[in-house]
């Protein structure tokens, strides 16, 4: 199974939440892995991406996860990106582009305001990304 196959088996298990899973591996192995939980923790930070960075240092004992990459199934937003972008993240892999918040290519690149070698690859299993989020919105909307 690869990578962005678990991220989005982590996005389904975000009952509740919008579904979006992280993966972060380092050396070949998953050290890391969360799902969006702002409602369930009350907390605006908890998105998969903050969750999976915070899991991962802790597995790494640092905070500088160079030689990690994260496979995530939307593009990360601003603070995502930033907190990525500051954890010197190796490469990026992500499902759903988000040209509203986007903030890896898409609305922005906020690598332009960082001196940052992160790689970004977008459009991973694009499709299957996109269809988690249509169907949760759409049973938002009713």
């Amino acid at each position: 199974m690869g990578w962005m196959n678990l991220a989005i088996k982590e996005a389904r298990g975000a009952a509740g939440e919008i579904p979006v899973g992280a993966v972060i591996v380092k050396d070949g192995e998953i050290i890391a892995s969360a799902h969006n939980q702002k409602e369930a923790l009350h907390d605006v930070t908890a998105h998969a991406e903050i969750l999976a960075l915070r899991e991962a240092a802790v597995q790494c004992k640092n905070w500088r996860l160079n030689d990690c990459e994260m496979y995530v199934t939307l593009e990360p937003c601003p603070m995502c990106a930033w907190a990525i972008i500051n954890a010197r993240i190796k490469s990026v892999y992500f499902g759903s582009y988000d040209l509203q918040y986007g903030a890896l290519g898409s609305a922005m690149d906020l690598r332009k305001n960082a001196i940052s070698n992160l790689q970004v690859y977008g459009g991973i299993q694009e499709d299957e990304c996109g269809a988690l989020l249509e169907v949760f919105f759409a049973e938002k909307r009713g």
